[in-house]
């Protein structure tokens, strides 16, 4: 692929970028089957409609549950996309994920652990069934500057690190929105037809909730982490910020419950404004929202004794913790 040009959202020409990427997608895959993973993101959302506007039942889309997700996130996508004329299979791949990552504490060891039990084992699978030989992803941008700088290694890169994709997984990547970065995808996803709930999401990690979990990822903590998660987002929902998180540490603290001594989980909470997520400054939430935020969470988190703010502008925090 080489260098990516970059395609800024203002001044986007909408209905010549779907009719291009549409054409592209079509010539790429010929008379052939390719398919997707839809994780209910605006970036995979956006490409699967793309997708099934050049494809249309040509195009496989799967919504692989991990284990990983926010609560009732699979019902809810698919429920959703099922209205927009799309239907997506869900694949239960929890126990392949949970074994993958059992064990794991290091941040990048993590992400690869996702990265090959996406692609190679449950991924790979899929396709080997569907004889499909290409991918689509929704790669955009900053993905790929994060991975290149080594900020990050974000697990939908793979060219840019020297990895091609058809010796690794046996099929290519086509990645129709790798031009754009999250500003430009919304745009895209607008003018796509996607409802505000899709194209105005937050962004949500790859690797989902095991990249806010400090340490290892097993599923009691991932519980942990997605109602702390569902908490935040009930809370937060009228800060109209870019992005806000709850983030679970590894280290126990000392906290009081019922007159006793308790070791407990500290809840780390970020929220944050920006624009395309390149630099960020955490939002200035008003002390009564933090107060109800942090009763809920030490109420209605088992285990919870301590939670905190993050008020560290990125550079040199990031939005995520690992």
């Amino acid at each position: 692929m080489g260098q990516v040009t970059e395609i800024k959202s203002k001044g986007l020409n909408t209905k010549e970028f779907i009719k291009k990427k549409v054409e592209e997608i079509a010539d790429t895959v010929g008379d052939g089957e390719a398919i997707n993973a839809l994780s209910g993101g605006v970036d995979s959302s956006a490409v699967t409609i793309l997708g099934h506007k050049a494809l249309g039942k040509r195009l496989k889309t799967y919504f692989i549950n991990n284990g990983l997700m926010r609560k009732d996130e699979p019902e809810k996508i698919v429920s959703l996309f099922k209205k927009l004329g799309v239907s997506v299979e869900i694949i239960d791949a929890q126990e392949n994920f949970f074994k993958a990552l059992k064990g794991i504490t290091d941040p990048e060891q993590k992400r690869e652990a996702i990265t090959q039990t996406f692609y190679k084992d449950v991924f790979g699978g899929i396709v080997r069934e569907s004889k499909a030989k290409y991918l689509l992803q929704g790669t955009i941008l900053t993905d790929i500057d994060e991975t290149v700088a080594g900020i990050k290694r974000q697990h939908n890169v793979f060219e840019q690190l020297g990895i091609d994709p058809q010796k690794a997984f046996g099929y290519k990547i086509i990645e129709p929105v790798v031009q754009l970065r999250k500003d430009g995808v919304r745009v895209i996803a607008e003018a796509l037809g996607l409802p505000k709930s899709i194209f105005a999401r937050m962004p949500f990690p790859g690797p989902a909730l095991s990249a806010r979990v400090i340490g290892e990822a097993t599923p009691e903590r991932i519980e942990k982490v997605r109602k702390a998660t569902q908490i935040v987002e009930e809370e937060l929902a009228s800060q109209k910020a870019f992005q806000y998180m709850a983030i679970l540490h590894n280290d126990r603290v000392t906290g009081m419950r019922d007159g006793k001594r308790e070791f407990g989980n500290q809840i780390e909470i970020r929220c944050w404004d920006s624009v395309d997520a390149r630099k960020a400054t955490p939002t200035k939430i008003p002390y009564g929202v933090l107060t109800k935020l942090a009763n809920r969470m030490v109420t209605e988190v088992p285990g919870v004794v301590s939670v905190t703010y993050n008020i560290a502008s990125k550079p040199p925090s990031t939005m995520e913790a690992v």
